[in-house]
């Protein structure tokens, strides 16, 4: 049985960073917790608190991650909470909203309860009005008055059916209408006849395209793909069924012939693999806690698919050039063409044929053929070591040596500037990047049993973005104070100056 919120935090008054999560913790957000004036990181994910987010939270002035994730909380978001220098995860909490959407589900209570009452009193009218003309006819032609009392009990029947309404649990034939069919024709216009290749996918091309004013990416199977419409079916079923902030969405799909495709939202800046390496923008890289930002959410959706999804989904192919980033430089996992979905009578591994990229892929999993959660670990744990070092999985010199042999060797000297990207020119908290390598490091242990769950992944990168926040805050505090007292020397050199006569 849980444990009240309060009696687990009274022991906690000094600390910076709390993680709570899968505590088994219940009830309401309690009062007490105001006391962690110093509090930076509060994980309240995977619990059963309920009630409303209490406005107090929003008075924590040092707090930088708050995760109320997967809990029965219910009500407004406090406004307060929504603001840049915190980092607030609120998802799987289905009764909780915004201002806005809180007044379209109380409109949409009133207008369902409303719209019945009404359809059922008309219903009731018109059906007595039917009986009643019913049986003044039967009662003039008892000659058939079997066969109109049949009548009225059939008629009853069926608008009963109507008024009363049913529910069906959907099935395959009604959930592929919840995206758009395209048709081949359709795919024509929306990429203009394929004109701009905007990359390539596990089974195609992937083209731009417009609908409306909406820009989209296209891809399209290539015929001389050997397992591509295996990958088809296999991406094709998984997002009609998955959908989170840090996955990709399917828009629609084309399936005429051999013409396949699938149209998802458009990700306009490009792979993160392309800004690592320079190849999208050479005068332009990413900040250490730019950096963390995009591991943070692309763990998440990795959290999602083997934590959130029932029956859990591997990947398989978790690599840099499948995370992909939005206009905002949120990152979302891609390409899930390779990806196994493992039944319940598999437990904890399937055994499959070996699939997913050279340098990413798990040496355990290579060797045995036993696919588990910790194979889609060690390949995220590849990405976090380009994410610190911004160097080539495998280098491209004679030893052709891998990423992680690379970093293990420099561990040792304790040098960290020898292991984080150069370009970053110190520009960062030293112990978020020795934080991460650590994370990065047991990720891709050879043993998969050192190697971490992907929520304690998610944890982790999450305290070190907080480590990273706290050092950006210090230096716009030291430059704001900078900037004040160059203002007030200039003041006091004007005013010494000798005035005009």
């Amino acid at each position: 049985m849980g444990m009240p919120l309060h009696i687990t935090l009274c022991n906690y008054l000094v600390v910076q960073n709390r993680n709570l999560s899968s505590s088994g913790l219940h009830g309401k957000i309690d009062p007490s917790i105001s006391n962690l004036t110093m509090l930076e990181m509060l994980d309240l994910s995977n619990n059963s608190l309920n009630g409303e987010i209490p406005d107090f939270l929003s008075q924590l002035q040092h707090l930088k991650i708050l995760n109320l994730e997967k809990n029965n909380l219910s009500g407004l978001i406090p406004p307060a909470l929504n603001k840049d220098s915190l980092l607030l995860r609120v998802d799987q909490n289905p009764y909780l909203c915004e201002a806005d959407q809180c007044n379209k589900k109380k409109n949409k209570k009133h207008n369902s309860i409303a719209t019945p009452i009404v359809a059922s009193v008309g219903g009731v009218l018109i059906l007595l009005v039917v009986v009643a003309a019913i049986l003044w006819t039967a009662k003039r032609r008892k000659a058939k008055g079997d066969a109109a009392v049949i009548k009225i009990s059939l008629m009853l029947k069926k608008d009963q059916s109507a008024i009363s309404p049913q529910y069906t649990e959907p099935n395959d034939s009604s959930l592929q209408f919840q995206q758009k069919i395209y048709s081949y024709s359709d795919i024509i216009k929306i990429t203009n006849n394929f004109t701009t290749i905007v990359g390539k996918g596990g089974f195609g091309t992937v083209y731009l395209g417009y609908i409306e004013d909406t820009s989209v990416a296209v891809k399209m199977l290539s015929p001389s793909s050997v397992h591509g419409y295996q990958q088809f079916q296999a991406e094709f079923k998984l997002l009609m069924r998955v959908h989170h902030k840090n996955l990709t969405s399917l828009v629609g799909y084309c399936n005429e012939g051999t013409n396949k495709g699938l149209v998802y939202e458009y990700m306009a800046n490009g792979n993160l693999q392309e800004h690592l390496s320079g190849k999208r923008n050479k005068t332009s890289f990413f900040s250490w806690e730019r950096r963390l930002r995009i591991a943070v959410d692309a763990a998440s959706g990795l959290e999602y698919l083997q934590n959130g999804c029932k029956p859990p989904i591997f990947h398989r192919d978790v690599k840099s050039t499948n995370i992909l980033l939005n206009e905002h430089l949120h990152a979302k996992l891609s390409d899930f063409g390779l990806s196994k979905v493992v039944l319940t009578d598999e437990g904890t591994h399937v055994s499959t044929v070996i699939a997913g990229s050279p340098g990413y892929l798990d040496p355990e999993y290579y060797l045995t053929g036993r696919l588990t959660e910790k194979s889609d670990v060690y390949s995220f744990g590849v990405v976090l070591l380009e994410i610190i070092t911004g160097q080539p999985v495998i280098a491209k010199n004679e030893e052709k040596s891998h990423i992680s042999e690379w970093v293990r060797s420099l561990i040792g000297k304790g040098d960290i500037n020898a292991i984080v990207d150069s370009r970053l020119e110190g520009e960062f908290d030293t112990n978020s990047v020795w934080k991460v390598v650590e994370i990065a490091t047991a990720c891709v242990s050879p043993n998969p049993n050192r190697r971490p769950i992907i929520s304690v992944v998610v944890s982790e990168l999450k305290e070190s973005l907080s480590l990273a926040m706290e050092l950006a805050q210090t230096k716009d505090r030291r430059t704001d104070t900078s900037d004040s007292v160059k203002q007030v020397a200039m003041n006091l050199i004007i005013e010494s100056l000798p005035h005009a006569r």
